[in-house]
């Protein structure tokens, strides 16, 4: 109905926000993600938004992003995901981070997600890592060909295993590597690349 709705940020909170657009208050479910990308209460504000149907009620949910509505449209269509469980992986990836994730198939990191169980992290991810290939993501920092390109490479499996150990993710990893020529570079070369950025980030 509303593909997205731009007005004057009247009110925000830690799960929602409300744009007066000509005189009428819109109030939007958003993700923490899409909270911090918003300006301070009183200032114009855009969100493309998603009307969720249900027999108790209706509820609009707000994006900072089309990247990020793309995601939760995406995650609402796995089975046994709801909107509150797809906004609250939002909370904790943006967009592209979510694409890393699914690619390269890090459960533990979906797994951190309030609603996210194992098996619902492992349903999330076979349901949606095929259908990441050509993501519509344009700042997207993995797809699904490139991540299997590079964790074939031997090299980039010990890289991956040894940063595992200090405590960064596999997600986290892949995004700060990407770009780089992988392929030609050695387990300590990709390490000491990665932790630039890891360490800035």
């Amino acid at each position: 109905m509303f593909y997205y709705i731009k007005g004057i940020l009247a009110h925000l909170d830690l799960s929602c926000a409300v744009i007066d657009a000509g005189g009428v208050g819109y109030k939007m479910t958003v993700s923490e993600t899409t909270r911090s990308a918003l300006p301070s209460v009183g200032k114009e504000a855009k969100l493309f938004t998603y009307m969720a149907v249900r027999e108790d009620g209706i509820e609009l949910f707000g994006f900072a992003t089309v990247d990020e509505l793309a995601a939760f449209k995406l995650l609402i269509g796995v089975s046994g995901v709801g909107p509150k469980v797809a906004v609250s992986i939002l909370s904790l990836l943006t967009p592209q981070k979510f694409t890393a994730v699914v690619c390269s198939e890090d459960k533990k990191t979906l797994g951190k997600a309030s609603g996210v169980g194992a098996k619902t992290a492992a349903r999330i991810i076979l349901e949606l890592k095929d259908k990441m290939t050509g993501c519509v993501f344009t700042d997207s920092d993995m797809n699904s060909d490139v991540a299997a390109a590079e964790v074939n490479s031997s090299e980039l499996s010990d890289a991956l295993d040894a940063l595992s150990v200090l405590g960064f993710s596999r997600a986290d990893v892949m995004v700060a590597i990407r770009g780089l020529d992988t392929a030609s570079m050695n387990a300590e070369d990709i390490i000491k690349a990665a932790m630039k950025k890891l360490v800035k980030g």
